[in-house]
């Protein structure tokens, strides 16, 4: 048998270098779904998983089974509640992952309700990519607006508008134009960096995975071959250095004695060996000695990359001190002003009491007052509101026991954000974006 016939081992040191280099390569990308109704989302995500074969054989063959009329309902690989198949809707955050050899994906199938705005903004929150659908037949309706707008606010980089249902308005060329110019005018309301139209049949599969033979008239890309191709790495803040520490590793065994090491994932900005950094809240300085990865030191680290940071001298740095560069430091503070989505039944008032999470610090915190609430369907303020009710969007002034190291929300989303948190039963009450005083 020649060199060229023989077969390879799959588990030989070269090969598995190959597959950690390939896999290293393939970057993320985080997509929420959101739309209104009966658009199919839920479809949508199942035709991307089945056609780019993310679907194993028993599972078809399970919602094929379960499906109930006269064709194969994809729905059922994210609607996997009871009361999501007997009533045909989203009710929860479904997370789906599935590969190509381009890029890896993970898929958060938000509900279109309006009672579940919560569950959209928890799926959004971390999102690169935001595909909003439009039914063809009903074009933007309310819903269709206050999920472009949710995305907008949270800052969410890339927005895709999904014209679904193609195939119910005869593939009409014109249909898809007056809701993409009716799309874009309402974007220009709104901080949209990145628009995005296409035509698609989630039920049918056109536009989907694969170029459609009945729109010729559409000359743009596939869904799929925009979700692969969307640049994102540019994306992330890479000048401001935020490492928030998570976690003080001192093994103190004979092997590493003196080894003390921060651990944490860079939340923005580049760090190298022998950079300068400030530890707050001491204000210390000092220089970074050494970054240490899962697979040995590293030259340089960068979001979203886990790692162990070491100093070059010894400071007092315990979890929730943040590692910044002397001259661009977050803003330290313990007054708060920021949009918060209320996720409670009980309402948020003034001088209500709350615990903080913000990167890996945790404080409590006082409600100083409810500025006001926010009709995102309207993008109205209502100036006379003096609470935030379950699902509303509001900003609210917040004052803590200690101070926070945080930057506004459109410039870092990692230190830029926070959640509520009630300290009584430890449920995530309210999320909060941070922006600019005044």
């Amino acid at each position: 048998m020649s060199a060229a016939e023989s077969p390879i081992d799959v588990h030989s040191a070269a090969a598995e270098q190959a597959h950690e280099i390939a896999v290293a390569r393939k970057d993320i990308l985080r997509i929420a779904t959101a739309g209104s109704v009966d658009d199919g989302k839920s479809t949508l995500i199942g035709r991307l998983l089945y056609d780019s074969k993310a679907v194993f054989e028993d599972q078809y063959a399970a919602i094929e089974r379960a499906s109930r009329g006269d064709y194969v309902d994809l729905a059922l690989l994210t609607d996997g509640l009871r009361a999501e198949r007997e009533q045909g809707i989203t009710i929860d955050v479904a997370y789906r992952y599935f590969t190509t050899p381009r890029r890896t994906f993970i898929l958060a199938d938000t509900p279109g309700h309006v009672q579940y705005t919560r569950n959209m903004v928890t799926g959004a929150s971390t999102a690169d990519l935001a595909i909003v659908l439009v039914d063809a037949r009903k074009g933007m309706v309310e819903q269709s607006r206050r999920h472009a707008f949710l995305a907008s606010l949270l800052r969410v980089p890339h927005l895709v508008v999904a014209v679904n249902k193609m195939d119910l308005v005869d593939w009409s060329e014109e249909v898809f134009e007056g809701i993409r110019d009716e799309f874009a005018a309402f974007a220009t309301k709104l901080e949209v960096p990145d628009l995005t139209v296409v035509p698609i049949s989630a039920l049918q599969g056109d536009n989907v995975v694969t170029r459609s033979v009945n729109m010729p008239w559409y000359e743009g890309t596939s869904l799929l071959h925009h979700l692969e191709h969307v640049h994102v790495a540019s994306d992330r803040n890479l000048v401001d250095a935020r490492f928030p520490v998570q976690y003080v590793i001192r093994p103190q065994s004979d092997a590493f004695h003196d080894y003390r090491g921060y651990a944490g994932r860079v939340g923005a900005g580049v760090l190298r060996p022998g950079d300068e950094v400030q530890v707050l809240p001491s204000g210390l300085t000092t220089t970074i000695a050494a970054i240490d990865g899962p697979d040995g030191p590293l030259d340089a680290a960068f979001p979203p990359m886990s790692v162990t940071v070491r100093l070059a001298d010894d400071l007092d740095v315990s979890r929730g001190d943040m590692i910044c560069r002397p001259h661009n430091a977050p803003q330290v503070t313990q007054d708060l002003d920021a949009m918060v989505c209320w996720m409670a039944d009980a309402p948020l008032v003034p001088r209500m009491r709350l615990a903080v999470k913000h990167t890996t610090r945790s404080v409590r915190a006082v409600v100083k007052d409810v500025q006001y609430r926010l009709d995102v369907n309207s993008l109205h303020r209502d100036s006379d509101a003096d609470s935030l009710g379950l699902n509303d969007i509001g900003r609210v002034r917040l004052r803590t026991t200690q101070p926070l190291f945080v930057d506004d929300y459109h410039r870092n989303r990692v230190t830029g954000r926070f959640i509520l948190i009630d300290e009584a039963t430890n449920a995530t009450v309210g999320a909060g974006m941070l922006t600019p005083a005044g």
